[in-house]
């Protein structure tokens, strides 16, 4: 084959591939773009909007009309918010593999719905609660949801979680997917559209902590629930409406055969010897085109690296005599392409765990700095009392203002020191965010242990806005590290698996919030035999250590990021450790000028 007919199929392969709604190809004039990405971050807003208003406010729901106690009911929060995003890897999959973004967002956003409607008749009937109790003055006597009532909560409440996980990952990538990063100004935009992701969902949270919280308050969860019904259904209108515009990547098939099938073959192949010149593997770039037509279009770019090599033996081809070219099973053989996305996957596992600690902070944040609230002075005026959970609004408040500042000011400056498209790296982003995330730690520490001896000594009861500083520090904290972390995963090069990948990173959210679930049981019993309780027991916070749970955190926290910043250097130094040439790399490049996209971004050596 000429080198006139190479480039011309690499053309062909640098091709994004794209459908319409009817799945015939998409038009770039009439699909796609900003536009069509609006809807999407409309559903982003609907969506965070309904289902942050019950999990903000959820807890107060447990303790004082279902009766659990404050641990068992942070813990309910906490493994409900855990699996919503553990179940985002399953709609990932489903969507990357057989139904697509869009459909799989329709079809889960209506299990979503169901799941609101649920909760809402459940609230509503007093034979689905347990009879009515004063917690805090009658906690003994009060009888816990038990049976049919915490049955029918449950239930509700998990098929929230299940279609909450599934619609999450699709909506980032369904709306990053209409930017064609083969065109130079749309790909330009992908940094602007994460930022405007993040925006939407702050306005969505602030709606939800405020107006939606404050119906909860005042009119009850039941019509709190039914608000929230309201608004995913008008998500899920958003969403429809954009149908006519949207570009839509096409399911690939089991994404996760093709990873299976390159641990299968290196097992297989174990005792193999790679060979020194990695141009003999199987689907190096310097085979014939007609070997490697079966890799993904879209991934056929990835060059050869040297980290991870026992995978590579899954590259190397049986000898049968004189025939090199006999046929062997994808079970036994992978190409070059496959197994290098297989070495992205496990290269960014470091990265997306040190983000686990980080999730676990918020954790506390949706729950005991909640109930910190609920102990608190909360009037404003003599008529108004400020809802504990509407104080997560605050940082919201402040982002919605400091989010198109950083991508309209920040990002421009800091793009002519840094020459990165998004100012600074996605790993110095994240880098930043784990850093302030230990300060808001500190600061609770340092104003609950405030707030405790206030009460105690004085009986005086601290105004709530005393909370404000550690909503703001993580609220900045966040802006940094969970777009740097989404935009991170996003630009790897695993083409095929922008769904799954984005999961990846909502998994994040999942373990940290079981972390949250298992140090609060651990810390409890461990600190049981020096005081009455535990640092965490009980109803009344002024009889508990939630100031040490906080110092606790702050460490872990801090210790965390110095664990990052190792794992930060070695990522990029397993970057750059490739054994292809220089000359060979600008070969790719010249072939694939609009779609190579190394796993490394420029600037990230600057890490320290």
């Amino acid at each position: 084959m000429d080198s006139g007919s190479q480039d011309q199929k690499g053309e062909n392969i640098s091709d994004e591939t794209t459908v319409d709604w009817k799945g015939r190809p998409s038009n770039p004039n009439t699909h796609g773009g900003m536009k069509a990405a609006a809807f999407v971050l409309g559903v982003q807003a609907f969506e965070i909007m309904a289902i942050a208003a019950v999990g903000n406010n959820l807890i107060t729901y447990l303790t004082n009309e279902m009766h659990f106690s404050l641990s068992k009911a942070a813990n309910i929060v906490t493994n409900f918010i855990g699996t919503v995003f553990i179940l985002s890897l399953f709609g990932g999959y489903l969507s990357d593999s057989y139904l697509g973004c869009f459909w799989t967002m329709v079809i889960f956003g209506f299990i979503e719905l169901s799941g609101f409607i649920l909760l809402s008749v459940q609230a509503h009937l007093p034979q689905l609660k347990p009879p009515q109790c004063n917690m805090l003055n009658d906690g003994d006597r009060c009888i816990e949801a038990k049976g049919v009532e915490a049955t029918i909560f449950f239930v509700a409440l998990y098929l929230v979680a299940l279609g909450s996980g599934c619609v999450k990952p699709n909506m980032l990538a369904h709306g990053a997917d209409q930017l064609n990063k083969s065109d130079p100004k749309q790909a330009k935009k992908l940094s602007t559209y994460f930022n405007a992701a993040y925006f939407s969902f702050s306005m969505g949270e602030l709606i939800a902590l405020t107006l939606l919280v404050w119906i909860q308050t005042h009119s009850g969860m039941d019509i709190g629930f039914g608000v929230s019904a309201i608004v995913m259904a008008m998500g899920l209108i958003c969403l429809v409406s954009g149908t006519l515009f949207y570009r839509n990547k096409p399911p690939q098939g089991s994404i996760l055969a093709p990873i299976a099938q390159v641990f299968v073959a290196a097992t297989l192949k174990r005792s193999q010897v790679c060979p020194s010149n990695p141009h003999m593997l199987h689907g190096s770039k310097n085979e014939h085109w007609n070997n490697i037509s079966t890799m993904s279009n879209e991934t056929l770019n990835l060059c050869h690296t040297d980290r991870f090599r026992f995978l590579d033996k899954g590259c190397i081809r049986k000898q049968e005599g004189n025939n090199n070219n006999a046929k062997e099973s994808p079970w036994r053989l992978c190409t070059v392409n496959q197994v290098e996305q297989v070495k992205i996957l496990i290269s960014i596992i470091p990265i997306f765990a040190c983000t686990i600690v980080f999730n676990t902070i918020l954790a506390q944040l949706q729950t005991f700095s909640v109930s910190q609230g609920s102990v608190m002075n909360n009037q404003i005026t003599k008529s108004f009392h400020i809802p504990p959970a509407s104080l997560q609004a605050i940082p919201y408040i402040l982002l919605i203002f400091v989010v198109p500042l950083y991508d309209y000011f920040f990002v421009p400056f800091a793009r002519k020191f840094t020459g990165h498209i998004s100012g600074i790296t996605p790993l110095q982003r994240i880098g930043f965010g784990l850093f302030f995330a230990t300060f808001s730690m500190v600061s609770a520490a340092i104003m609950e242990k405030r707030r405790r001896d206030s009460f105690s000594n004085s009986g005086q009861t601290l105004s709530i806005f005393w909370l404000t500083p550690q909503y703001l520090i993580f609220g900045l904290s966040e802006m940094f590290t969970a777009v740097g972390l989404i935009e991170f995963f996003y630009k790897q090069n695993l083409r095929g698996m922008q769904s799954f990948s984005t999961a990846i990173t909502y998994c994040s959210y999942s373990f940290g919030f079981y972390l949250s679930s298992v140090l609060v049981s651990v810390v409890n019993k461990i600190t049981t035999r020096s005081m009455d309780g535990g640092w965490l027991g009980g109803i009344d916070l002024n009889k508990s250590r939630l100031d040490l749970f906080y110092w606790l955190l702050a460490g872990l926290s801090l210790i965390n990021f110095l664990n990052y910043l190792f794992w930060a250097r070695w990522y990029n130094n397993s970057s750059n450790r490739s054994s292809s040439s220089k000359a060979d790399h600008d070969s790719i490049e010249e072939d694939f000028p609009n779609t190579f996209h190394p796993a490394k971004a420029v600037g990230d050596d600057q890490i320290p």
